[in-house]
Order: C-alpha cells, then structure tokens, then sequence
C-alpha cells in the first residue's frame, strides 16, 4: 500500500520528522562535495578560454551527466521514491548506484527527504520549500537560497525510519548506501581514467576529472536544485495539486523531464511527468524502453480520465 505522495503507508505517521544532527565532520564532508564542484564550475569559463578542454571531455561529460542523472530522475525519484514501476533486482541496484554518482546524497537519504517534501510541499515541515520565509521580495529571495541549496547545509537528518522504512529494510539498498563514498569516487575517478586512456596522456586525464567530474556533477546538482527552488516560484499551472509546484519548460531537457514538476505533483506515482502534448520527457522515454525489454513491470502510465479530474480550473 502506498500513500499520495507515494511513499509506502505505514503506522509511523507519529515519528518525528528528523533523527539527529550531522556531526562536525560530516557537515565538513558535505559542504566539500557540495562547494568544491561548484568552485569548479566557477573556474570553467576563465580555465576553458583557449585552452583546457577538448571533444573527449565534452563526450565524456555528456555520457556521465546522462547516466547520473537518469539515476536520479528515474532511479531515486520514480522508482525509489514513488513506486512508479517495478523491475528486478539487478536493475534496482544499478539505478541506485547510478543515482549515487550524482553525489546528492545517499539513496536512502535522498529518498527519505523527497518523501517528507512531498508529505508537507510548501508547508513547515518541507525540508525545501521557497514558501517558508513569506511573500515579501526579501523573503522570497531567501526562500530562494534555501530551496536551491541552502536546506542541505543543515545539520538536521530527515528521519529514515518514517520516510523511508521500506529502504532500510532492502538488504541491497543498505549496502549501496553505506558505500555511498565509493560511487562519488567512481564518479570523479572514472573520467579521469577514461580521459587519460583515450588522449594517452596525463594532462588528458586532469582535465576529464575536471570536465566530466567536478563541473559536471555541479552542473547536475544546479539543475536539480532547480526543480526544487524555480519550479516552486514559476512557471505554469495546468493541474491543480495542493502546492505551488509549477512546470518550467527551459529545464525540460536538461532536468529529463523533471521540470514538469506541477504534473508531478498533482499525480506523483505517475511514470510520465510530461503528459500533456510537445512536453519532452526523457526519463519516462528510458522507463518505456525498459518495459518493453520487459525490464520493468507495472509501470504507473498517465490516464485521460485521471488527468481530466485534476486539471485545474479554466
């Protein structure tokens, strides 16, 4: 049994929100992975004027970007998060690592705190809402920062047990979350061997880690963080869902259909987040491909009359 925002209905609707607080440590960790890519992708413009990139960089960069973040967009967020098809354990545990070298966070951990996002969108309790501060424009400058990024320099720890009880109890899963750091090293140490091997050479290899490693997983990370922040504040509203969640059709390509977020929304276990005509959705496009491999069952299609109820009002 699932619940509306489609995390698995369970009795632990009493637990508290968070379990604990990240230690000094692990707040040091978090902000390395977190502002070093970004200081990387500052640097890329100045570093890539004349010199310092190439095709097999840019190749490179484009093969990790699509991989990770179908991780997230179809691995962490569909499947994980809202159930919305079932595949096999094989490829459950290879959407889950591919997830992992998105590095923003653990399966579990991004998981627990999509699902407490979706349980009070917009509301206090929403880990990353730009609703949280007021209307005025400072508030929503604030809201902002603290939707796009500035929630995860928080030393609270969204609570596993109530949002994500189902994950702890797969085996599987708590084996690929508890190696989290070696699939973000395999994420910034795999270009960077790749790059080496096909320019054969030492400074092919630096520059691969920092293409397709260090800017590409920034990149990756402002992209999502988008959806969380400017898909909250703008765009339109086609459906009616019980937040401010809007579809931002710039973002459609990159984020692979997960800027359609107001159709999220408003149906969130549905495998397909672009369901009206022309919107482009990439991550529904590879779960049709894994169905019709037969690699994924169940699969949770948008239907005309469902999509007719939550149409908003003319």
């Amino acid at each position: 049994m699932t619940s509306t925002t489609g995390a698995p209905a369970t009795e632990s609707g009493a637990k508290p929100l968070v379990s604990g607080q990240r230690s000094t440590t692990e707040m040091i960790v978090l902000k390395a992975f977190l502002l070093i890519p970004f200081l990387a992708l500052l640097a890329a413009v100045p570093f890539a004027w004349g010199w310092g990139l190439n095709w097999v960089d840019v190749g490179l960069a484009v093969v990790f970007y699509t991989v990770a973040t179908l991780g997230v967009t179809v691995g962490y967020h569909r499947y994980f998060t809202h159930g919305a098809f079932k595949t096999s354990r094989p490829l459950r545990v290879a959407l889950a690592i591919a997830g992992s070298m998105a590095v923003q966070g653990s399966v579990i951990f991004w998981v627990a705190s999509h699902r407490r996002h979706h349980a009070f969108a917009d509301r206090e309790g929403d880990p990353h809402s730009p609703w949280l501060f007021g209307t005025s424009p400072k508030a929503l400058a604030r809201g902002f920062w603290h939707a796009h990024m500035g929630w995860m320099f928080k030393r609270e720890v969204t609570n596993y047990e109530r949002f994500a009880p189902d994950l702890l109890a797969d085996t599987d899963l708590r084996v690929v979350n508890r190696f989290f750091w070696a699939w973000i090293t395999l994420s910034l140490a795999l270009p960077a061997i790749l790059g080496g091997l096909l320019t054969w050479s030492w400074w092919g290899g630096v520059t691969a880690f920092f293409w397709a490693g260090l800017v590409r997983i920034a990149f990756l990370h402002h992209i999502t963080w988008s959806v969380n922040s400017i898909c909250h504040m703008v765009g339109s509203r086609p459906f009616t869902s019980r937040d401010k969640a809007a579809n931002f059709w710039p973002l459609a390509i990159l984020s692979m259909g997960e800027s359609w977020h107001n159709s999220h929304h408003a149906d969130p276990t549905c495998a397909r987040h672009g369901v009206l005509r022309g919107q482009i959705d990439i991550s529904a496009r590879l779960i049709w491909i894994f169905e019709k491999l037969g690699w994924a069952r169940n699969v949770r299609w948008p239907k005309p009359e469902r999509l007719a109820a939550k149409r908003a009002p003319a």
